[in-house]
């Protein structure tokens, strides 16, 4: 089984000006020629970096800068690339409230596309994308520390929010993600931690990381990060891997010429029976908002710059024909 883990995929602003929204083009547009690597995996799962909806107004525009909402044919975008899931705890999903949010879910739901990390309560946003395939099931669970207002309660939408430190999860956060785990363990033979934590730069932090390995012992096999605009290193951790930071997938931001945040990888788990045993990282570059593989030197400086982060981590990686390959355990 392979399973196409992609970074931030926001579909915000010129993204919906000059893609989503562009009749001219068809809705796999967006997807380039990274659009049949996806389609050859068993499963494709996306932080969903924006909500989708033509509702709400702005959250609190005085003091959040960045306001990021797509036009509902966007849900034909993710159809066009058979998204089966989208993780939805980040920082811009109720950038414009709980009216937006609960159209979104409900887009989504319509499309058939499973959602986890945000809901119209905590125990909806709790709740694991159960994603079932050859014989099995996936359970894909997203949290994040970004947004506390944004934290949901019993009955207030919103998403899983968690505070951490150095030893981990704080309660009762820990009790309530470890729960989750558990619940998701008994209907899954593999569990995802989605988790956007941390800054917009840079290495993961010492608290991040006792995050990720705190994830892992209680229970899930694979911690997909992101949050991070640039691809960080992969750990591994007891025979299963920590992927700090996936990187921008899809935007219009601005690009840092040193950090280069418009390269990254489209991730491909391969996966055996209750564990990941391999991640294959194909290289992409964002262009005029869409997502294209990347090639001559921007494959090299994703290469140097991914092989320098995994060293850091103790961890080996290895590079065929530009495609990047980590073996687990």
């Amino acid at each position: 089984m392979q399973i196409a883990l992609t970074g931030d995929v926001m579909l915000g602003r010129m993204v919906d000006q000059e893609v989503i929204r562009n009749q001219s083009l068809r809705p796999e547009a967006l997807w380039g020629d990274v659009l049949p690597i996806l389609l050859a995996a068993d499963l494709r799962v996306i932080n969903l970096e924006c909500v989708i909806s033509a509702r709400g107004r702005e959250w609190h525009p005085q003091s959040k800068a960045f306001h990021f909402r797509a036009h509902p044919r966007a849900i034909d975008c993710l159809k066009s690339a058979s998204i089966d899931a989208v993780t939805l705890a980040n920082n811009h999903v109720l950038d414009y409230g709980a009216e937006a949010l609960l159209d979104c879910l409900g887009l989504l739901d319509q499309a058939g596309i499973t959602h986890a990390g945000a809901g119209r309560n905590l125990a909806a946003a709790l709740e694991p994308a159960f994603l079932p395939v050859a014989r099995d099931v996936v359970a894909v669970l997203a949290l994040t520390d970004n947004e506390p207002d944004w934290e949901a309660a019993d009955v207030k939408p919103g998403v899983v929010y968690v505070a951490y430190a150095r030893r981990g999860l704080k309660e009762p956060y820990r009790a309530r993600v470890a729960e989750a785990i558990k619940r998701a363990r008994r209907q899954a033979g593999l569990v995802l931690v989605s988790a956007h934590v941390g800054p917009n730069w840079g290495a993961p932090s010492v608290e991040m990381r006792a995050l990720a390995r705190e994830l892992l012992d209680l229970g899930a096999d694979f911690y997909w990060g992101h949050s991070n605009h640039t691809p960080q290193g992969i750990e591994l951790y007891r025979g299963k891997a920590i992927l700090y930071s996936s990187g921008d997938f899809i935007d219009d931001y601005m690009v840092d010429e040193n950090e280069r945040n418009d390269l990254s990888f489209l991730f491909v788990l391969d996966v055996e029976p209750g564990r990941v045993a391999h991640i294959r990282l194909h290289p992409v570059r964002i262009e005029h908002c869409r997502v294209r593989l990347a090639r001559n030197q921007d494959a090299l400086f994703l290469q140097k710059t991914m092989q320098a982060k995994c060293a850091a981590l103790g961890t080996s990686i290895a590079f065929r024909d530009g495609v990047g390959s980590v073996t687990i355990g």
